[in-house]
């Protein structure tokens, strides 16, 4: 594999303590970081650092000749007076030169299907523009691609598209991708490792998120660390991702082994049972029921619908997510659940003893606090009690958010989006509420916060609606989805797999016009073959069947299925004879034991690196080097346990 980018003994310091601090690393053909830590910690300026959009105090960073580089930081803007079409393309766009790559179609339609090409890029949402400065990076032909939240302001299948793409989009051993993001699904699915920044480093780590979390207990339990607030919680991440998270079985045999025995003691993330006994105690047996429900916005030709004929029936203790694309209604229910909003037609029954409390996506909450601290805003409300039976106080609960004591002092003025997301929570569950409405609860969210705010809800004896683009939120959190779809509410038995797959089939079927997504009768996608010999105004017209067939093509399934899709094909179990099969069976019992010694020997490097004389750089090295031949031999033998299982399977 070539050597694309190498950074050597970064320093970065802006006046308010250490960044970074002599930070070394490389970037080789093949690799796919996933770049994880608290808010503040440095993630972003890390990046910056290597794509060469920011200067370090000390150190250099290398780039190998004649490498491409394509970045996409939070701060990047596509020029307002281009059209969309220009922004992306550019000067492709008036000779149409685009129109016969199908992968640039598959990113127009993956991207911005909603978006006309002669729109003004200074007419569209924050978001839209995102997402259009997005498909102007991707277009491009890069040997290495820098994105740093690249799933802000896309919803669930437009993220799932995201991953596909990036997955797809080089050979295994070509090109190299880099990602700053909280979204710890798509961690998951594009990351062969994961960078962690804090205290002035980067740890490195093999694997997705699952996998740090993983190696992150094993390093401190190895280290001999104490058991902190930070271990409980990941120890507690870890059992989720072991127990319930879906997708994530086809672990190396070892792997499963080594998580059980971290987990062994830890009890299941959430007490079903204790929760809607002490919800059905708070609520008695009728919550929330839409009855009925219907809501249109208007009158007369202007008049748009937006939900019709909606029963639901919210019990006790139900943790619901609810999922739709943007502008499908999700919000509307949220107010009809709320009693923000009354319905057209039918009726709102609402328990007597129901108290409703949504987290807003805005922080008004806080605005008439800006002046105090944090401990006297708090100070207000009393003690909690949990589903555990545990009662804690205003303090306590901040603590489990996060919270320092020095934070304890802060104006709310001063806090960072981060800090004010997380006492907007911690108010909104001190003033007792037995509904609790979540909509979009994780922006400005490290992962770490995460997981605490997912801890905390847990233990939260209530009833519980989230609306979240964040895949991994909602299914941490949530027992069941709901979908809003043409104006309906449809219970997803499959989860968030079934909503893809189903949100995929529908906008095959569905006709439109003017945006790029590849409907039938649109004006902006046109014909492959027929758009270099066409002039622009015949090209315009473009073919629906083509793009029909674009879109097939470029997928109709969950994720699950997606990757299943690229994979090649292998002979099933059933078709290897009797000695095929009893070799298969050999080879995979000699591979788990390689792979489960060779895990041995990389527990021993990970010891002796942590009891080692940190001065002896020569010694440390040859360490370093050492746990990487181990990670590059079990690299291939995880390679080919997954063949073998494949085969027996």
């Amino acid at each position: 594999m070539a050597h694309l980018l190498g950074a050597e003994a970064l320093h970065l310091d802006f006046g308010t303590g250490t960044v970074l601090d002599s930070v070394s690393l490389g970037l080789d053909d093949g690799n796919r970081i996933g770049i994880v830590g608290n808010n503040g910690a440095g993630k972003s300026s890390l990046m910056k650092l290597l794509a060469g959009r920011l200067e370090p105090h000390e150190g250099r960073v290398t780039i190998s000749r004649g490498a491409r580089i394509g970045v996409l930081d939070q701060s990047d803007h596509v020029d307002i007076n281009l059209s969309v079409l220009e922004a992306i393309v550019g000067d492709g766009a008036e000779t149409y030169e685009w129109a016969s790559d199908p992968r640039i179609r598959d990113i127009m339609a993956g991207l911005v299907p909603d978006l006309p090409g002669e729109a003004i890029v200074g007419d569209l949402s924050g978001g839209q523009q995102r997402r259009v400065a997005l498909a102007h990076v991707l277009v491009g032909d890069h040997d290495v691609i820098f994105l740093d939240e690249p799933t802000n302001h896309l919803d669930v299948e437009g993220v799932v598209w995201l991953a596909e793409h990036l997955k797809r989009r080089w050979a295994s051993s070509k090109g190299a991708l880099v990602v700053v993001t909280h979204d710890r699904w798509f961690l998951d699915e594009i990351s062969t490792d994961t960078w962690e920044v804090h205290d002035g480093v980067v740890d490195q780590y093999e694997g997705g998120y699952a996998a740090y979390v993983l190696q992150r207990v094993e390093r401190d339990r190895i280290a001999n660390a104490t058991e902190s607030k930070r271990q409980n919680l990941m120890r507690k991440e870890l059992a989720w991702l072991r127990r319930g998270a879906p997708a994530r079985t086809s672990k190396p045999k070892f792997r499963i082994d080594a998580a059980n025995e971290l987990i062994a003691d830890v009890p299941p993330i959430r007490d079903k049972v204790a929760v809607a006994r002490m919800a059905a105690s708070r609520l008695g047996k009728d919550v929330v029921n839409l009855i009925k429900c219907g809501v249109t916005y208007g009158s007369g030709d202007d008049a748009k619908e937006v939900l019709r004929d909606v029963n639901w029936n919210i019990g006790p203790g139900e943790r619901t997510g609810i999922l739709g694309e943007n502008g499908a209604g999700k919000s509307t229910l949220l107010k009809l659940i709320t009693g923000a909003m009354e319905p057209t037609s039918g009726r709102v029954k609402t328990g007597i003893t129901v108290r409703v409390q949504a987290l807003s996506q805005q922080l008004a909450e806080l605005e008439e606090f800006e002046d105090e601290r944090v401990s006297a805003v708090v100070k207000r409300y009393s003690a909690v009690q949990l589903a555990d039976g545990q009662e804690m106080t205003p303090k306590q609960l901040l603590e489990r958010l996060g919270f320092t004591a020095v934070q304890l002092k802060t104006r709310v003025g001063k806090l960072s989006g981060g800090q004010r997301r997380r006492l907007q929570l911690l108010m909104v569950l001190l003033d007792a509420p037995n509904v609790l409405v979540l909509d979009e609860p994780t922006n400005d969210l490290d992962t770490d916060m995460l997981a605490a705010m997912e801890d905390l809800l847990d233990s939260w004896p209530g009833t519980l609606i989230v609306v979240s683009h964040d895949r991994y939120l909602m299914e941490r959190v949530t027992d069941q989805q709901y979908a809003v779809v043409d104006g309906g509410l449809r219970h997803l038995p499959g989860g968030i797999d079934e909503y893809v797959r189903l949100s995929r089939e529908r906008r095959t079927k569905t006709e439109g016009v003017g945006s790029f997504g590849g409907q039938a009768g649109t004006t902006h996608v046109p014909d492959a073959a027929a758009a270099s010999a066409a002039t622009p105004a015949q090209a315009s017209a473009g073919s629906g069947s083509e793009r029909q067939r674009t879109r097939t093509r470029s997928g109709d399934a969950s994720s699950t299925e997606s990757r299943a899709s690229f994979a090649p094909s292998k002979p099933s179990a059933s078709a290897l004879s009797g000695a095929e099969h009893r070799v298969a069976t050999k080879e995979l019992a000699s591979v788990e034991r390689r792979m489960a010694k060779v895990a041995g020997l990389m527990a021993a490097v990970h010891t002796d690196m942590a009891t080692h004389d940190q001065t002896d750089y020569e010694g440390l090295a040859a360490l370093t080097k050492q746990l990487r031949d181990y990670e590059a031999e079990t690299s291939k033998l995880e390679e080919s346990w997954l063949e073998l299982s494949e085969l027996l399977a």
